[in-house]
């Protein structure tokens, strides 16, 4: 990771942000980057003070493991540590703070550990009798000292002997400075000589009070090392529980540190998207640059080819969108817009930057750009930057290799990005709807780059225009231009143009296909009407048939009548059979002019409705009032414009059993599922949008597959760890 926060010029910018960090630690967070971000921004509402500096406890945690003893100092650091945990329990938290620190239960013992040290790391009085005397006793010795060189210096025979009336510590030993032949008047140990020839000297009345404290201290020292084993061995009786506070501990400190720096420096925060497609840079500024210039940048397809002029911010532009990938990832705050952008998530981030050349191995540039490569191609899911792509070899050769290259590494889903001096490979790719065109522009008036970018286009390098700006003579480039020669300047605008043409012409395509299937969608529809209209005729036929031989037999029976009553009365049975002919023949006329198609709105006797499929000569109708029939053409007539489909509601009895808590501890993999897949059904139907899961640890299979059944469900929003206090890492709390 050093190398890839190299690689993107963070180094600075991260070594700021570890300075609001009581200890050194990754950057990585582990767990669900939702939940901790969830917890950044509820920390956000909090007034709280930053913890101290604290060191890195995990020898001592080992030690303590192997039942050892721990140092005073080192069992103060632990002290800082649970000190600051029952400051921040007795902050007015709210939410998933609150639950997060009252979930922290610090064992009493451990507490009485805490009180009976000062803020400044030494023991507090009162707690250890013995340790308190020997101290105690250690003090009076210093005064007694203190009282005996001061009766010394003040005795009138010494006053000539006296090189000045100060008291001197030499090797951890006050003395004073005389000179020669002070043994006359003052019985004491010369301890050193100064540089002048005088003498430091330790009187002999000072000595017997410093053998006193000497022997004083070594007890200090047994007592203070009864003490340490004593709370050592406490601390052993609670390693889990030290473990864990310490775990959390530096889970917190990330947090605030993270906070802090944003606060400090203006910065702000954007969280990766998991199912994100996109990346959306609004008024981003690399933190490397002193003043840079805003990017924004939508990145929306899977290659983002940059080309154009020479120091023209390409590389700086690859760096900054791989700097903010990188830093959402790891929820470091950034110099953003983050309310008008948008980051995806990737599983790996790879940077292919530098010359790979390397003498010791005997590898070529362009054979170490190959075995890059050759490391990242069976990636998946991931972003992938590359500066100067065809370093190293023959442009042409290169464009042909790169394309099935960026080809394959797309198939396999990844996001990558491309600077590049060289229009061939930009030709090949610009065809391709997953190839994003950038070009930096040039100010062709003031001889500049603009350190700008337009989209869709491949740029110009300007690479006889840098050079003037640069320094070499006019004469010398105007040479290398007709040297260069004007054909070669035609078929990079031809490059250009045809690259320009092939993007429009893939444009149309995509046009044309849309407006060909459209157009066979329409055919096979009146196809299906034609033949559903020939069955109804058909139909219509026989039934106009059969009841003209109704009306003839009719009339022939009244001819065989004597009665002339019954005679009319047979006829006009026959008038009226004819009439109903006549009618249907009229709705068969309106019949055959109507053509119907999906998502027409039409009438089905009383009710209304939408027209959803077309089989035939059946039409699936989703009626206003929210139910669907099967009903024949012949039967609809048109009705108006169709408007939004309205859903179906469905009441459905809710499960008496219903629960928001579900046991699985001790069931076989299948009945664990089977039980989960009902349990959560009947959740939904109950109403529930939040449940808890009870899994256990164990081996970690039930577990594992409780997961991945929760990630496949499609009513799963989303699902995390349950506070400690509700199961902890053995339960997941489930948002339907």
């Amino acid at each position: 990771m050093k190398n890839f926060i190299r690689k993107l010029d963070l180094e600075e910018f991260l070594n700021a942000y570890e300075g609001f960090l009581a200890r050194p630690k990754d950057l990585f967070l582990e767990g669900d980057s939702k939940i901790h971000f969830g917890f950044i921004r509820e920390l956000e509402k909090v007034v709280f003070t930053p913890p101290k500096e604290v060191k890195n406890l995990d020898s001592q945690l080992a030690l303590l493991k192997k039942f050892g003893y721990l140092k005073f100092d080192e069992i103060f650091e632990f002290v800082k540590i649970i000190r600051y945990f029952n400051y921040l329990k007795s902050l007015k938290l709210e939410g998933i703070l609150e639950d997060w620190f009252l979930g922290i239960n610090i064992p009493k013992s451990i507490l009485e550990v805490a009180k009976s040290f000062l803020e400044n790391g030494e023991l507090r009085s009162g707690i250890y009798l013995e340790f308190d005397c020997i101290v105690e006793s250690l003090m009076r010795i210093k005064r007694e000292i203190s009282q005996q060189l001061s009766q010394i210096l003040n005795q009138n025979k010494l006053a000539s002997y006296l090189v000045d009336r100060q008291i001197h510590l030499v090797n951890d030993e006050e003395c004073l400075l005389l000179k020669a032949g002070f043994h006359s008047v003052l019985d004491g140990q010369i301890i050193s000589r100064s540089n002048a020839g005088f003498f430091y000297v330790l009187p002999q009345s000072i000595a017997s009070l410093k053998s006193k404290s000497n022997e004083l201290q070594n007890k200090k020292e047994e007592q203070l090392f009864k003490i340490c084993k004593e709370i050592s061995t406490l601390f052993t009786k609670n390693l889990l529980f030290l473990k864990f506070i310490n775990k959390e501990f530096d889970r917190f400190d990330s947090y605030q540190a993270r906070l802090n720096f944003a606060k400090a420096k203006g910065l702000e925060f954007l969280a990766p998207k998991s199912n994100g497609k996109k990346i959306i840079l609004s008024e981003f500024k690399h933190p490397a640059l002193k003043k840079p210039k805003s990017i924004n940048l939508v990145f929306d397809r899977q290659i983002l080819m940059i080309t154009g002029v020479n120091a023209g911010g390409k590389t700086m532009l690859l760096k900054s969108v791989m700097s903010a990938v990188f830093l959402s990832k790891y929820l470091i705050p950034l110099p953003i817009n983050s309310a008008k952008s948008s980051i995806d998530s990737f599983k790996f981030a790879e940077l292919i930057l530098e010359d790979p050349q390397n003498s010791k191995n005997d590898i070529s540039t362009f054979g170490g750009r190959m075995l890059q490569f050759s490391e990242i191609l069976n990636q998946k899911e991931g972003i992938i930057g590359v500066d100067e792509i065809e370093l190293g070899t023959d442009s042409d050769e290169a464009a042909s290799l790169f394309k099935v290259l960026l080809e394959n590494l797309i198939a396999k889903n990844n996001k990558i990005l491309i600077t590049t001096h060289h229009k061939r490979l930009a030709a090949l790719m610009a065809g391709n709807p997953k190839v994003q065109l950038l070009a930096a522009l040039f100010d062709e008036k003031n001889q500049m780059p603009t350190f700008s970018f337009l989209d869709g286009t491949i740029g110009k390098s300007y690479a006889f225009e840098t050079a003037v700006r640069y320094g070499i003579p006019k004469t010398l480039v105007n040479e290398a231009r007709i040297l260069y020669g004007e054909d070669k300047e035609k078929l990079n605008e031809l490059i250009e143009n045809s690259s320009r043409l092939e993007m429009k012409l893939q444009q149309e395509i995509k046009q044309t296909e849309a407006k060909r299937e459209e157009l066979e969608q329409k055919i096979e529809h009146l196809k299906t009407k034609e033949e559903s209209l020939q069955q109804a005729y058909k139909t219509k036929s026989i039934l106009l048939e059969k009841t003209y031989q109704e009306a003839i037999n009719a009339a022939k029976a009244a001819s065989k009548m004597q009665s002339e009553a019954a005679i009319h009365r047979q006829m006009n049975e026959a008038n009226k059979i004819l009439k109903k002919v006549k009618s249907q023949e009229i709705q068969q006329k309106k019949f055959k002019i109507q053509v119907f198609k999906v998502g027409n709105r039409v009438k089905y006797r009383q009710s209304r409705g939408v027209i959803t499929s077309i089989q035939k000569d059946n039409a699936m109708v989703l009626l206003d009032e929210g139910l669907k029939l099967r009903v024949s053409l012949s039967e609809l007539s048109l009705s108006g414009n169709a408007p939004k489909i309205p859903q179906a509601e469905f009441k459905v009895q809710s499960p008496k059993n219903a629960n928001v808590v579900l046991d699985l501890h001790g069931m076989r993999a299948e009945e664990a599922i089977e039980r989960l897949d009902e349990f959560i059904s009947n959740s939904l139907i109950a109403g529930f949008d939040e449940v808890l899961i009870y899994h256990g640890i164990g081996t970690g299979r039930l577990s594992s597959i409780v997961r991945e059944f929760l990630k496949k469900h499609p009513k799963v929003v989303e699902f995390t760890d349950a506070p400690p206090k509700s199961g902890g890492f053995g339960a997941k709390i489930v948002k339907l």
